[in-house]
């Protein structure tokens, strides 16, 4: 009786010990939502995502800035024998033994709209023959200041082209980032409900045990004194049974799913949750032009479609570019000197002139280029073409989804009344069956429509609010309090 009495009372006492030997969160759905949002291992991850995206924004940027930069050589000590050609035309290996130093000062720009770069600077070079037993030889070479520029024609413009392009794949990141959030805020409502759903499962199931035990009591009683059939009995002992795995099953449903949310929060230590149910439904009405309106203006796809087609541009030109005639012009002006002495080295300096071409013709490619080109084209096409139902797609998505959460709306209203309903139902019949009004079978029916009614009011209710944090995940647009949900983004 003690053991039977212990496994009666087990939900009941793990739930209490629970309760009583780990921490306590007494949290709602708003508030689970927000902590996984912050501190939840996916949303960690998202973060050092788009800090990765940032900082590889700020090189791209940097590309279109001046470069300043320090060119030193300290030292090149060169002791080795080398092949040299003597004036008669034969060669013959000769020990040299050099040390060459050289320091020097750059600055580079690269222009967008041509794709070359000017670059200026100024340079000082020391050579020193290390002669055995006789005096070295020291002489100097300097450049007080040249500047010069390297032009390719005809050639692709990755400056130009991505200029376009990586713009948009950091917006893109950006609203990626703000989209992961609110998939993590429906991810965590979807384990909310889970959790809550579970408790009021096992609170259900306690109950019923308790009503199933009660209700074999008094009808082993009845059955004692001949006012009910033993197949009845057995019955009601069946049911009592039921009740008791059903109960046993809730249990290990709350475990499973305390454990999920507590690991997709990443809570180190074990908690025991206390949901707040979320029965008061927000009554703001979503207009679906709006919500495809703020799902155009914010979320990652359309700036994905346009980055799409750069690329495919982008693809184009490069192939043109490759096609066919290439040349590289540059060019540099500056000034020179050589003497024994550093002074001397900068006195009497002379004029530099440099000033090159180079060209790149295909005089047979067996049509290399061409496949390219058209390659190009086609993919060009390809991608439009994508692009043109992937919108499409994307607005009957935006739109379906505003009808179904009107509709989900309706649902909870009409399934929380006829849980209620139920309720009442269950509580008469139940009533009339203590008091022998009604059989067992007319009782079982109206505890059945009851739990399927708390089971539909649930889900219901489950479903609303996953579609409430999918709408705001597809919009990025909160529309009980009339924001964006775009983050801003400072510097990491």
């Amino acid at each position: 009786m003690k053991s039977k009495l212990f496994l009666l009372l087990l939900p009941f006492l793990w739930v209490k010990n629970l309760e009583a030997q780990i921490d306590t969160m007494t949290v709602s759905l708003e508030e689970v939502v927000a902590l996984a949002q912050s501190d939840a291992p996916e949303a960690l991850a998202a973060a050092m995502q788009l800090k990765n995206r940032y900082w590889a924004n700020q090189n791209f940027l940097s590309n279109y800035r001046p470069g300043l930069y320090f060119n030193g050589v300290l030292p090149d000590l060169n002791r080795s024998i080398v092949p040299i050609i003597l004036p008669n035309g034969t060669s013959s290996f000769v020990r040299q033994s050099k040390l060459f130093n050289s320091a020097g000062i750059s600055l580079s720009q690269g222009i967008t709209k041509t794709g070359g770069t000017i670059y200026a600077g100024s340079s000082l070079n020391r050579l020193d023959q290390l002669n055995d037993g006789a005096p070295n030889i020291t002489s100097y070479f300097s450049r007080p200041f040249y500047i010069g520029f390297d032009q390719p024609i005809f050639g692709y413009n990755s400056l130009k082209w991505d200029k376009v392009i990586k713009p948009l794949e950091y917006q893109e990141a950006t609203r990626d980032y703000a989209e992961k959030m609110e998939s993590i805020g429906t991810d965590a409502s979807a384990l909310f409900f889970d959790v809550l759903i579970a408790q009021l499962n096992l609170k259900a199931a306690m109950r019923d045990k308790a009503n199933a035990d009660t209700l074999y009591n008094i009808s082993k009683g009845r059955f004692e004194v001949g006012r009910i059939a033993e197949t009845e009995l057995l019955q009601i002992e069946l049911s009592a049974m039921n009740a008791n795995a059903a109960e046993q099953r809730a249990l290990l449903d709350l475990q499973s799913g305390t454990e999920r949310l507590r690991n997709f929060l990443g809570l180190k230590k074990a908690v025991f949750f206390k949901m707040l149910a979320p029965e008061n439904i927000p009554n703001f009405v979503v207009d679906a032009d709006e919500a495809l309106k703020y799902a155009t203006l914010y979320r990652s796809d359309i700036i994905r479609f346009e980055r799409i087609l750069a690329e495919a541009d982008a693809g184009v030109a490069q192939a043109k570019s490759n096609r066919g005639f290439q040349a590289n012009l540059s060019g540099e002006i500056g000034y020179t000197q050589s003497s024994a002495t550093v002074s001397k080295a900068y006195n009497s300096l002379e004029s530099n002139q440099v000033v090159g071409l180079n060209l790149r013709v295909p005089i047979l490619d067996w049509g290399r280029g061409e496949a390219r080109l058209e390659t190009a084209y086609t993919q060009r096409e390809l991608d439009r073409l994508t692009v043109e139902q992937s919108r499409v797609n994307f607005e009957q998505e935006i739109l379906l989804k505003v009808k179904q959460f009107d509709l989900l709306r309706t649902q909870v209203e009409l399934s929380k009344r006829a849980y209620d309903v139920s309720i009442k139902r269950e509580e008469m019949t139940r009533n009339r069956y203590y008091i022998g009004k009604i059989d067992v079978l007319d009782l079982g029916v109206a505890v059945s429509e009851k739990e399927l009614a708390r089971v539909g009011y649930m889900n219901s209710l489950k479903a609303f609010w996953l579609a409430f944090y999918d709408l705001r995940h597809s919009t990025l647009f909160d529309f009980e309090r009339n924001v964006p949900l775009v983050r801003k983004v400072e510097g990491f």
